[in-house]
């Protein structure tokens, strides 16, 4: 039993090197890190308040969060492998921008397609109704 518990203590997070693989940018540091964690956490929605970046939140998630985005700046990472880590952690809805592939972009085709159907529709039935006034 005793083993078990400290076997469970052991186990930690699963490290972003799993996921994205080893760092390709520079190690930051300084103020520098501290600009740049900003500009990540912004592009990071709050699991919490949702309507919020990390950046902005004041959840416990998101300063969460936004120290594991430090970390990872500090050990290298770039933005777009911090970003599919999280990705791959919350899911793309944790992404304030979400990528235009799959179900966002039929989100943005939709509506501009059944607009321009409706334009089409009406043109050709006010053109129908001119022909029959027309007579």
């Amino acid at each position: 039993m005793i083993l078990l518990l400290i076997a469970l203590l052991q186990v930690k997070a699963p490290d972003a090197a799993q996921f994205v693989g080893a760092p390709h940018g520079v190690a930051l540091q300084g103020a520098a890190l501290e600009r740049r964690t900003m500009e990540v956490a912004s592009l990071l929605r709050c699991p919490v308040c949702q309507g919020m970046s990390v950046a902005d939140s004041p959840s416990t998630v998101a300063l969460d969060m936004k120290a594991q985005v430090r970390e990872l700046l500090a050990r290298g990472y770039t933005e777009e492998q911090i970003l599919s880590y999280f990705e791959r952690s919350y899911g793309e809805f944790v992404l304030l921008k979400p990528k235009f592939r799959g179900v966002n972009a039929l989100v943005w085709v939709l509506p501009l397609l059944a607009l321009l159907i409706g334009v089409v529709l009406v043109s050709m039935k006010l053109r129908k109704l001119e022909l029959v006034d027309g007579d």
